[in-house]
């Protein structure tokens, strides 16, 4: 049965109409606009309880505490808020009047566009709910772009999907896929981006956060999600700013486990030719979903989905941190990286990968333009290509870039990559690591 979307102002009324439903609002960067539609959508006082914005950083940190990074945009300052906000609830309103409510507080904490249009907006948006009076408090948190080019239309855009994010906790937290489809009720087409969710609590026992992230990406909300060792969700950017990145790029119905030998003499070309320090070193396993996404399958699919969960759970247990993606290309890879603003990037892939991009005949009538392109998203970001070598198993011969066959039309532009060093065969290999393809 198709679910009914509700628009904003109807999601708004029927929780404040809702007896059991009461909490706090704490927002801090873009005005108080999720109260805000409480409030207009009429009988607030059956949820509100309370509604604050503590915009001063000297008020802020008297409240929840100081941010040892500086950093108010962030993960560690919604938590704080909510953990403050539902506490003060739990403390102040107890006795009969209050024994049927399901306590929650919502708290965002964003940075919307500046006057001068130079900032990045971004924010966390968070909740903290009972599922049942007196119960164990649950959590979902999330971190979203803001993609319109006008700071009102940002404003109205978080006011919605906080909306929708409490309505969700409320209505949807039995059926996660829901839940989160549900947080781009009434926005508009490209005006955010959801590149990171996460839940808790006695609501989501047996939820795979790692499966949630993976919702993300097959509706549309974000292209890759990256994971810690742990499997735990992390914001890219806290993780790679100016790092030295070494990526493997996996699919997710590899039936063998990379091959880590071959890696680490990659990651070891890599550190001494672009003189990177240990310290500075980080090395990711990507899984790669467009196998997935470009299949006959329902990319819906809970089937396919949690292979891939469990493809991704299974690197993280080798102790690397985990990137899946649907970047078919390397040159998406690449244009997604930067925005972390890494210090410098190397992609250890087969170079079967390449043979087939520099080969015009898998390609259609603008192969040269898309070859530029690809060229130019690929190597203007600090990007080198380590390419493995393969085995052909017709001919029992190992395919390297010095014999790899390259069409006539983009050998000139092969050779330039190849003489410059934006690509690079991993040397210093065993013979025993070479695959056959």
């Amino acid at each position: 049965m198709e679910r009914e979307i509700l628009d904003t102002k109807r999601k708004a009324l029927k929780i404040n109409l809702n007896p059991k439903i009461y909490g706090t609002f704490a927002e801090i960067g873009a005005g108080q606009e999720v109260a805000r539609n409480f409030f207009t959508a009429g009988a607030a006082s059956g949820t509100v309880a309370k509604t604050m914005s503590a915009y001063d950083m000297t008020f802020s940190d008297a409240i929840y505490g100081a941010e040892t990074t500086g950093r108010y945009v962030s993960q560690s300052r919604l938590i704080k808020m909510l953990n403050h906000e539902f506490s003060l609830l739990q403390q102040r309103l107890c006795g009969e009047k209050y024994d049927s409510r399901t306590f929650f507080s919502f708290a965002d904490t964003v940075t919307t566009l500046n006057y001068n249009k130079s900032n990045d907006p971004h924010g966390w948006i968070g909740i903290e709910f009972q599922s049942e009076p007196g119960g164990e408090p649950n959590e979902i948190f999330f971190h979203v772009r803001l993609l319109d080019t006008d700071a009102a239309l940002q404003q109205n855009v978080l006011g919605i999907i906080g909306v929708n994010l409490v309505y969700a906790a409320f209505y949807y937290n039995n059926d996660p896929q829901t839940m989160i489809e549900s947080l781009a009720d009434n926005l508009t087409v490209g005006s955010v981006e959801i590149d990171l969710i996460s839940v808790k609590g006695p609501a989501f026992r047996g939820i795979n956060n790692i499966l949630l992230n993976l919702y993300l990406i097959v509706k549309d909300f974000s292209n890759a999600a990256i994971f810690d060792a742990a499997g735990d969700p992390c914001l890219p950017k806290d993780l790679l700013y100016k790092k030295d990145i070494m990526i493997l790029r996996t699919k997710y119905a590899q039936k063998s486990n990379p091959n880590f030998s071959m890696l680490n003499t990659a990651v070891e070309q890599f550190k001494r030719t672009e003189h990177v320090q240990e310290d500075n070193l980080s090395v990711l396993i990507e899984v790669l979903l467009s196998n997935v996404l470009t299949s006959d399958e329902d990319v819906n699919s809970q089937i396919d989905l949690e292979a891939v969960a469990k493809r991704a759970k299974d690197m993280c247990e080798t102790g690397n941190l985990v990137i899946v993606s649907n970047f078919a290309r390397h040159n998406k890879l690449a244009k997604y990286l930067d925005r972390c603003k890494p210090k410098s990037v190397g992609i250890s892939t087969n170079i079967n990968n390449l043979k087939f991009v520099f080969n015009s005949s898998n390609f259609g009538e603008n192969y040269s333009s898309m070859l530029l392109s690809y060229v130019s998203d690929m190597f203007s970001k600090n990007v080198k290509l380590f390419a493995y070598p393969f085995l052909e198993k017709n001919t029992n011969q190992v395919i390297t870039t010095a014999n790899m066959p390259v069409t006539p039309d983009a050998k000139p532009l092969f050779d330039f990559l190849i003489i410059n060093g934006y690509i690079t065969d991993i040397k210093d290999y065993s013979e025993a690591d070479v695959k056959t393809v």
